[in-house]
């Protein structure tokens, strides 16, 4: 007789299920792609969803210590303490082991930045890095999920205002796009 453990659902688990994680790699994926091809063309102009956007520029860093200077530079912002009280908590960057993706480590405020996958530097951008600070400016005791709307709204502002407003308008058309729900 084999007897098969579970365990039982609960409210709390449901709600915090990241149901749209996929869909906002997808999404960030796309616009990487975007910016990358728009780099390589040197045709910074774009059509999205029958608006010519010009496309500025995204910072691509050569090192964690680059990095860091970037994150640190952020963390002074006076809008984003207002904006985020969580702001105020140092934020380290280190390199992480393997070719998987950057990730943020909530226990130490640490970013973990591969430093290359297939030869490529993909994750020494702004784009990723943004991406792990909306991460960090979640609150501590939130019971949302990582890669919620409230985190897509986070990381869309972040983009918008530090990237640029067409990039902002680029990452949510595109998460709008690939189903992925903002705020």
């Amino acid at each position: 007789m084999t007897h098969l453990s579970y365990a039982p659902t609960t409210l709390a688990a449901v709600k915090n299920r990241d149901s749209q994680r996929s869909k906002v790699y997808e999404a960030e994926t796309m616009v990487r792609v975007i910016f990358d091809r728009a780099d390589e063309r040197n045709l910074r102009t774009v059509e999205i969803l029958g608006s010519a956007i010009t496309l500025p520029i995204e910072r691509k860093f050569a090192s964690l210590d680059s990095i860091q200077g970037y994150v640190d530079a952020i963390l002074e912002l006076n809008w984003i303490r207002e904006t985020w009280p969580h702001a105020g908590t140092v934020v380290h960057v280190r390199e992480r082991s393997g070719a998987g993706a950057s990730h943020y480590e909530r226990d130490t405020h640490t970013i973990a930045v591969p430093m290359h996958r297939h030869n490529e530097a993909w994750a020494l951008r702004e784009l990723v890095v943004l991406h792990e600070l909306a991460h960090h400016f979640q609150p501590e005791q939130s019971d949302t999920p990582s890669h919620g709307g409230e985190f897509v709204d986070r990381f869309v502002t972040l983009v918008g205002e530090i990237i640029g407003q067409e990039a902002g308008f680029l990452l949510r058309t595109t998460m709008l796009e690939t189903g992925v729900k903002i705020g």
